[in-house]
């Protein structure tokens, strides 16, 4: 088979929608709609630091290789947090911007994003990327939130490995919730209740509509609900409406919606993804506060789902150590990083190894305040 033709890609609508999808596993983070919903809605796009330069790689027509590459102006919406970086870099009269990074923008969620059938390509693919960083004269290349295959083509190529921590809730194969909180430490248990209990106590009722079923208007209250939720604690641009209204008409077996309503008027809203396998827990607005109502909507009602519907995980999203006392776990994700000047590097690696040893100490420490029974 002779050498795959590189292409960079700039507007995804170039590419058909089942030729890149046939390169994924399945997961909607990474499939042809979500990045284009991404790139339609303007959400990922040069104004707020995202410039696609995806590689493509083709035998012929047939597209059997791709990788989601940003040119980026800055560090939002990454949620692997470079600042200390890019200001060391400005101390010492260096630019850290421009810089690639492979990610899907906004969604800390670890999958694909060497998207290929074969080691090969994938190896070819990140070849590529680097080859393109040292080309384009960028400060360097980042790669968050990668699986283990990924994973060990960035180890292969000598890149630098990051691990961070997110809290995940495992089923074991419950049946009801409450055979999951029997399973919790007496005090855990009955705050649970107690949250629950205020919130049901408040007169709120909460649905779960799957995508599917779904209407615009729910989708834009959610939205609306999302962005309000960002005004107030003065949170950079992220995601709007135009994107949640595509992934709902493009995405529908793969989203889950919760809102809370009180006295008929819908108040609070979260938004889940899902696999056949997973829930993943994104984004949640509120445009009224009451005790409990935020464990509600985006933890009880997705374990609750995750049971009935027989899925195994539910990623709870990024960040949040008060998860723990709800009976979702630690769980390390990594990222691999390449920097063009040599003794930033070599300070960067440094960093990471103690980073590292920290990070190890802290998810052994989570783990002896486990909220389950010993």
């Amino acid at each position: 088979m002779s050498q795959p033709t590189l292409k960079i890609v700039e507007d995804l609508s170039e590419i058909p929608a089942k030729d890149w999808d046939g390169l994924t596993d399945g997961d909607p983070t990474v499939s042809h709609a979500f990045f284009l919903a991404l790139q339609e809605s303007g959400c990922a796009m040069p104004q707020y630091g995202w410039q696609a330069r995806f590689i493509t790689l083709w035998q012929g027509v047939v597209l059997v290789g791709a990788m989601p590459l940003y040119l980026k102006v800055n560090s939002f919406g990454e949620h692997v947090f470079d600042f200390a970086w890019a200001e060391a870099y400005r101390r010492n009269g260096l630019h850290y911007y421009p810089k690639l990074v492979c990610a899907v923008p906004f969604t800390p969620v670890t999958g694909q994003r060497l998207l290929a059938k074969s080691d090969e390509v994938r190896d070819l693919l990140l070849q590529h990327a680097l080859r393109y960083a040292q080309e384009s004269g960028v400060s360097s290349l980042h790669c968050l939130f990668l699986n283990d295959a990924d994973i060990q083509v960035a180890q292969h190529h000598g890149m630098m490995l990051r691990q961070d921590v997110q809290f995940h809730w495992q089923n074991q194969d419950y049946s009801h919730f409450d055979d999951y909180l029997a399973t919790l430490s007496r005090d855990k248990r009955k705050r649970i209740k107690q949250e629950r209990r205020k919130v049901q106590e408040a007169g709120i009722q909460i649905d779960c509509i799957a995508g599917h079923d779904a209407t615009p208007e729910q989708w834009s209250f959610f939205a609306s609900c999302y962005l309000h939720t960002l005004q107030l604690h003065n949170s950079p641009h992220q995601l709007n409406e135009d994107f949640y209204q595509r992934i709902g008409a493009t995405l529908p077996a793969h989203t889950l919606l919760v809102i809370a309503s009180r006295e008929g008027q819908p108040i609070a809203s979260a938004l889940n993804y899902m696999t056949d396998e997973a829930l993943y827990g994104r984004s949640w607005g509120t445009f009224e506060f009451h005790s409990g109502l935020h464990f509600e909507v985006c933890y009880y009602q997705a374990i609750e789902y995750c049971i009935a519907h027989k899925l195994q995980t539910f990623e709870g999203g990024a960040g949040g150590e008060h998860k723990l006392a709800r009976g979702f776990m630690p769980v390390t994700t990594r990222s691999a990083h390449w920097l063009a000047h040599p003794q930033f590097a070599q300070a960067v690696e440094n960093y990471l190894q103690r980073e590292h040893e920290a990070i190890a100490g802290y998810v052994d420490e989570l783990n002896e305040r486990s909220p389950y029974k010993r």
